[in-house]
């Protein structure tokens, strides 16, 4: 079975939709550094940081502060937050605490994340809506792909595909990372995440 080509499939969509507005989610500032590069030129971008799954409301303020720190500096994207939740994460995760890192506890966070993406975009008028969660070689691009399409579906908004760490995506936000001396977590962000 060959694997979709979502990284083809977001230049075809980047060569055809210049001036639209995106709604990129974003986990942290080092993931969205190499993701902005190649999204931004092109499309109105909006970073939307909502991130209930983090630890620890002090892990959350920093990962913000970062980020809004790479977008001052760039000024790639505008910034749109949100409150902090971990309510939200806590409920999706509860009975799934024992799964390994990357199983179903993980698709369900991600599944948070992007219903949350793709209603606030059709509420707000954008014309897409995104993530940068795709750039990490620990992340499943084909789960995360399915369920932005079927959020999209859901709210009717289009979804961008992506898998940014094609093209060297995830070696460039580390280098990106260094020269903005951006604070580069070694976990995901969950409590389980810690434990690998």
């Amino acid at each position: 079975m060959n694997q979709r080509n979502y990284d083809k499939e977001m230049l075809g969509i980047l060569g055809t939709h210049g001036g639209k507005k995106l709604l990129l989610h974003s986990c942290c500032a080092p993931c969205s550094s190499y993701c902005l590069t190649q999204v931004a030129p092109v499309l109105r971008t909006t970073v939307f940081y909502f991130n209930p799954n983090l630890d620890s409301e002090e892990e959350y303020l920093r990962r913000k502060g970062e980020q809004i720190r790479l977008l001052r500096e760039t000024g790639l994207a505008d910034f749109l937050d949100c409150d902090y939740e971990p309510e939200a994460f806590r409920e999706i995760a509860r009975g799934y605490e024992g799964e390994k890192e990357g199983g179903a506890r993980c698709k369900r966070c991600y599944a948070l994340r992007l219903e949350r993406t793709a209603r606030t975009a059709k509420t707000l008028g954008f014309d897409l809506f995104g993530t940068t969660l795709t750039v990490s070689p620990l992340k499943d691009a084909e789960a995360l792909n399915a369920i932005g399409f079927a959020m999209a579906e859901k709210y009717g908004v289009e979804y961008l595909p992506s898998d940014f760490k094609k093209r060297g995506g995830y070696q460039q936000s580390i280098a990106l990372s260094r020269e903005h001396h951006l604070y580069r977590q070694n976990y995901c962000g969950c409590e389980f995440s810690k434990r690998g």
